[in-house]
């Protein structure tokens, strides 16, 4: 394992230490939606991206960090921390252990660590140039996704269709026709799934890079891909196309495409 990826392991199990005691708790949370709708924020998620930031200051003082709770800092640096500190508030706010916290360390813009957390499940998937696996306490296990030649074989998934606009909308009823299976409401924790060879594709759109850089890494390594809706590298279009088998990417672009931004 290489110096950043144990650093981002280290990341994780801090942000666990801080965001565990929140879960299932009285703790409340707080509306950042305004007019726009329900955006739940929590304490957790500031306390969290809090005290990572503080281990990124302390270890590596010349590192950028963009984060979704305090935004960015040295954002053009050549390493830069990207951190949702808990991806799937809703989740949290719910008592359902699907959220994660996501980290990515991107150097020279492209995403080369990657790290889904789920402390409640006692799960950290981790993807880098070491390759990819799923840490559970001590124990150590491969990951790789696994073999899905059509899209009418494939489990499917993405957080909520109410994501979409009207013509993603129409675009994913189709790939979701299509597929063999499809399930709602998981979060990041579909790709950590991807990665783990359970589930096959995941799409969704309106993504920040905190909420897909750590992903990039983890599938990749487990030997997916994760593309926008045109077939290109993820980018601030939001629009994200993630699959075990690479082969599932033509097939589910003939009809996203069409919704492509």
């Amino acid at each position: 394992m290489t110096e950043y990826e144990a650093f981002a392991i280290e990341l994780a199990r801090e942000a666990a230490r801080v965001t565990l005691p929140f879960f299932r708790s009285d703790l409340g949370h707080e509306d950042k939606g305004g007019a726009a709708g329900f955006d739940p924020v929590t304490e957790a998620d500031k306390q969290a991206e809090a005290a990572i930031r503080r281990l990124i200051a302390a270890r590596y003082p010349d590192h950028g960090v963009i984060g979704e709770e305090y935004g960015e800092d040295r954002p053009d640096a050549e390493h830069v921390w990207v951190l949702d500190p808990i991806d799937g508030t809703r989740a949290f706010i719910s008592g359902l252990p699907l959220w994660t916290t996501l980290i990515a360390l991107c150097t020279a813009g492209k995403p080369t660590v990657g790290v889904i957390a789920q402390p409640y499940l006692d799960e950290i998937y981790i993807g880098g140039p070491s390759g990819a696996r799923l840490l559970r306490g001590d124990v150590e296990t491969p990951l790789a996704v696994r073999s899905c030649e059509t899209l009418t074989d494939a489990v499917i998934s993405t957080t909520d269709p109410d994501i979409f606009n009207g013509a993603e909308l129409g675009a994913w009823t189709q790939v979701r026709a299509t597929a063999r299976l499809a399930r709602l409401g998981c979060d990041a924790y579909a790709y950590a799934m991807v990665a783990a060879g359970k589930m096959d594709l995941v799409a969704e759109t309106s993504l920040k890079p905190w909420d897909w850089s750590a992903l990039v890494p983890v599938i990749e390594a487990a030997g997916g891909k994760v593309v926008n809706w045109r077939g290109a590298a993820p980018d601030d279009r939001g629009q994200v196309l993630a699959v075990g088998d690479a082969r599932l990417i033509d097939q589910a672009l003939v009809t996203l495409k069409r919704a492509a931004a």
